[in-house]
């Protein structure tokens, strides 16, 4: 298979430093048109640092290089579960690149944003129409920060009613991992609820943890099996007898686009990922939005600000009863504007498109491989497909060898072992963007790699063969990162 790292003539010069030669030059300065200035004292120079001498062809061909070995959406199937690591038009970029959106500044008085107010407003609006509810703040700035956003107006909720006593918050071992973390963030106390055969909550365990100190649930829907679990809306009553809130974790809202609204469901505050669901590059640690909407008991708790139109002006305002702000600004607006351009480009119709094709796409993987690859709950899937690596396990070759072998063949891995619930897990999202004709080479490579674990397990195991790196010891590289070039070791 062909080398992924590859230049003609010289490939081991892989660092800028290994190409530098002394006395060349990248650049010529003109003359001095200012007095010349004498350099700092010694004791601020910093003679031991030594840099690379190159020509400008050599710096361009090493950072063209680079970014040739970045493996992204724009050059390869991404399937990330739970993660939505799919291709985003670029009319977005365009759009957000505007001068009167780009060059805004925060502190501009709203008398000279009122573009930018109304972009906000209609998206709050089409947000809450969306989920079904009726107060939206787009303050958060992650999904996670979503997450606290919530508990804390859960928090807040109870204690304006004088139940301050309700300290505990119940969440499904099929939830994302952040809920347990931003519930415990919010000062709960935290109960798991485990999932049934089917992959569902229980609702045995469930009805006998609400009682009297309930505060509410944190609930992935679909949850991270992949699954839209058909008691959701018995969940939520059992959650409101006991006097409990119910958030949504709507990062998986792809999956519902256009055919369930949360609010009607039962939930009572969610927030969403405009950045999986509503189109901006994703990764990297960055950009988020993760925008909380809330029914009417919650509305009055949104964090501030929010978008208020008064007449045809807009201003930013603040909820009645407001947890306040959750960072120095509005948002991540640069997220927002690609969140409504997308929204605005493909309309009603085009919202449930997305969430057919992005269920279809999924069942597709699932039904081609779960005569290979172990289906844990053999069902109707949504959005994201968990299988197991349980039977190439039983001739030696793990999880971790499939995802790497991957590598090989042009794909990025899956999720692996998550959730944790599932041994040997394989969670594949194909999101709503791949077309038949990638899903179909995606599932051979699969094929292929179940034959080759039977037939020659050494070669997956060994894998991946043909990156700039081979496989590394993660353990040690995770505790004893190597993280810079040091001259004297090469």
């Amino acid at each position: 298979m062909e080398k992924v790292w590859q230049e003609p003539g010289d490939s081991r010069r892989h660092l800028l430093m290994e190409r530098s030669v002394a006395g060349r030059v990248g650049c010529s300065l003109p003359g001095l048109d200012v007095p010349e200035q004498p350099m700092p004292s010694a004791g601020l120079l910093r003679e031991e640092l030594r840099l690379p001498e190159v020509t400008e062809p050599e710096v361009v061909r090493y950072f063209t290089l680079l970014s040739q070995l970045n493996f992204s959406v724009d050059t390869h199937f991404y399937p990330l579960g739970s993660c939505t690591m799919k291709y985003n038009p670029k009319v977005g970029e365009a759009v957000a690149s505007l001068p009167g959106f780009a060059q805004l500044h925060p502190r501009q008085p709203d008398a000279t944003t009122q573009g930018a107010l109304e972009l906000m407003h209609r998206l709050q609006t089409s947000l809450a129409d969306i989920t079904g509810m009726t107060g939206v703040s787009l303050a958060p700035m992650a999904g996670a920060h979503g997450e606290l956003a919530g508990t804390l107006m859960v928090r807040a909720y109870h204690h304006s009613r004088g139940e301050a006593h309700r300290k505990k918050v119940l969440v499904p071992d099929s939830a994302h991992g952040t809920n347990p973390a931003s519930a415990a963030m919010g000062g709960f106390h935290v109960v798991a609820i485990p999932s049934d055969r089917q992959g569902n909550m229980d609702l045995e365990a469930l009805r006998k943890e609400a009682t009297a100190d309930l505060a509410g649930m944190m609930f992935t829907l679909p949850n991270t099996l992949g699954l839209f679990d058909p008691n959701v809306a018995e969940i939520c009553d059992i959650v409101h007898q006991a006097g409990g809130m119910v958030y949504c974790d709507g990062a998986n809202m792809n999956a519902l686009l256009g055919r369930v609204k949360l609010g009607e469901l039962g939930f009572d505050v969610a927030h969403l990922n405009l950045h999986k669901t509503f189109s901006t590059p994703h990764g990297g640690g960055g950009p988020g939005a993760g925008p909380v909407c809330a029914g009417p008991t919650l509305s009055p708790f949104l964090p501030s600000p929010v978008v208020l139109k008064e007449g045809s002006r807009h201003k930013l305002g603040r909820p009645p009863k407001s947890i306040g702000k959750l960072g120095g600004f509005h948002g991540n607006f640069g997220v927002l504007v690609r969140a409504l351009a997308y929204i605005s480009l493909l309309g009603g119709q085009g919202m449930r498109e997305i969430s057919l094709n992005a269920v279809i796409n999924a069942n597709y993987l699932l039904s081609r491989l779960k005569d290979v690859y172990h289906l844990p709950y053999d069902r109707r899937c949504m959005h994201e497909v968990v299988l197991c690596a349980r039977n190439q396990r039983a001739v030696g070759v793990k999880g971790l060898d499939v995802a790497k072998r991957l590598l090989d063949y042009g794909f990025h891995a899956p999720t692996m072992y998550f959730p944790l619930i599932v041994e040997e897990a394989l969670m594949v999202e194909p999101t709503e963007t791949e077309s038949r004709e990638t899903l179909d080479a995606f599932i051979q490579a699969l094929r292929e790699i179940d034959r080759e674990a039977r037939e020659n397990p050494d070669l997956v195991r060994g894998a991946p063969h043909s990156t700039p790196i081979s496989r590394l010891d993660e353990a040690t590289a995770a505790r004893h990162p190597d993280l810079r070039w040091r001259a004297q070791e090469q």
